[in-house]
């Protein structure tokens, strides 16, 4: 206590070099807290964001994810609803769910033939109910502002398409979609020769690009698809909304629209199928239970089906990329910041060892060891970094409380609607105790130096130092 008392004593006989390097220590210390609460909300709303998307996990067919996107029929889920059936009625999982639910991802073409154009698209089926329950998971207190599926409520045919889509089909007009340049108008396709040999469907979607067929709307559109047994099949489709989806060439190619219509161009009258089974829970931290779990019921209850558990980690491989940039920019701030604090400390204690200077020589002389001068000097470090982590900590604290309370948002990479801009250090005692705990061991090390050499200084040089 007396080596304390003393180093603390003597850090007040310089208070503007004390307060100098205390506020440098400070800012130091709050920008990494800043940037670590920052970083943690951002990594917590593309969480929240994937999980409302995707669900927590996912039932697949085996190697639908690397092969299966554009064959959904070689790859699809027969007996779906049994499955979900015993997930939900499963003892050890249903505390754990929120939602489970399925979907159909197919890929076709979508043509506006009233204006003579079409374009590949990948279309999502899915059950409209859940999906918007699937928006609500906010684990984090994230509460994003993602409105409900356009789809609710809406008619069997109807779908949602990308804004991107709605402007190369000429839909921009009648879905009140902005930033349309004019589109010069292509010819219209003539009948090929054998088509009285083509299907019914077909025939009449010719006829359509011909503009002979009417058009009961004018967001009427027509997508066509292979089937399970690779025939072409044409659904009539009514377009209610075109949203942006983010990402240009996710906008540009991407329509959702109800389960049974997409069964239905898919599969027809055979037995309809599903490319996923979407599970999502009450919390994360479940994610390696619940999928135990479903890996064991898939092995027993459904053995021999060739189905495989994949998280929204795996479904998602920039929810990982944007932790590991994160985590870089994080660790390249902190070591920036270290080394700034390691030469101001060390400059500090450098500048009182040769001001008392002589003050180590006559503490010697009475009997002081070196020990005894070495261990004052690092002591002298540690209540500096112990002060600026405590003043660091408090103004981070009252910085992210004032961004909190600012009513700010910002949108996650890939997503068109917004998430509260927040700051997350109260709560999280690994960022605070370990960011300031390294600050102080910082300025431990800084101090050691100095110490060291004020130690092994000659009493008598000392002495006559002027």
């Amino acid at each position: 206590m007396k080596t304390i008392s003393l180093a603390l004593r003597n850090l007040l006989r310089n208070r503007r070099r004390s307060l100098v390097t205390l506020l440098a220590m400070m800012i130091g210390l709050g920008a990494i807290l800043i940037f670590g609460g920052y970083s943690r909300n951002s990594i917590y709303a593309m969480q929240t964001g994937y999980v409302q998307l995707h669900g927590h996990l996912q039932i697949q067919h085996k190697n639908y994810f690397l092969y299966g996107s554009g064959n959904p029929a070689a790859y699809g889920i027969a007996d779906y609803q049994r499955i979900i059936d015993v997930v939900k009625q499963d003892p050890v999982l249903a505390p754990m769910l929120t939602v489970v639910t399925p979907k159909l991802q197919l890929g076709g073409i979508a043509g506006n033939f009233a204006a003579g154009i079409s374009k590949s698209v990948i279309a999502t089926g899915i059950i409209v109910k859940d999906q918007n329950q699937l928006r609500n998971w906010d684990d984090y207190g994230s509460a994003s502002y993602s409105p409900k599926f356009a789809l609710t409520g809406t008619s069997p045919d109807a779908v949602i398409i990308g804004t991107g889509v709605a402007r190369m089909l000429q839909l921009c007009a009648p879905l009140h979609v902005s930033d349309c340049g004019e589109q010069a108008a292509p010819e219209a396709p003539q009948i090929p020769a054998n088509a009285a040999s083509l299907p019914a469907d077909i025939v009449s979607l010719s006829d359509q690009e011909r503009g002979e067929s009417k058009v009961s709307s004018k967001t009427a559109i027509e997508m066509l698809a292979a089937n399970l047994h690779g025939a072409p099949n044409v659904a009539s489709l009514t377009v209610v909304k075109a949203e942006n989806w983010g990402l240009k060439e996710f906008d540009d190619n991407f329509m959702i629209m109800h389960l049974p219509q997409a069964q239905k161009l898919i599969f027809g009258s055979d037995q309809p199928q599903v490319t996923a089974i979407q599970i999502q829970l009450h919390h994360t931290a479940q994610i390696p239970a619940a999928k135990a779990r479903l890996e064991t019921l898939l092995a027993t209850s459904f053995k021999g089906a060739p189905l495989e558990v994949l998280d929204y980690e795996t479904l998602t491989p920039i929810y990982g990329q944007t932790i590991q940039f994160f985590d870089s920019v994080f660790g390249f701030i902190a070591i920036l910041i270290s080394v700034i604090v390691l030469f101001m400390v060390g400059n500090t204690m450098s500048m009182a060892v040769v001001e008392r200077t002589t003050e180590i020589g006559t503490l010697r002389a009475i009997g002081q060891r070196r020990g005894g001068i070495r261990r004052l000097f690092i002591c002298e470090g540690m209540l500096l970094g112990c002060i600026g982590a405590v003043l660091g900590v408090l103004s981070a604290l009252l910085i992210a409380y004032l961004i909190n309370h600012g009513g700010l948002t910002w949108t996650p990479p890939g997503y068109v609607y917004a998430y509260p801009l927040k700051v997350r250090i109260w709560g999280d005692p690994g960022l605070i105790f370990g960011t300031a705990f390294s600050l102080i061991v910082v300025a431990i090390i800084s101090a050691w130096w100095p110490a060291n050499r004020a130690a092994k200084m000659m009493i008598v040089d000392a002495l006559r130092h002027v």
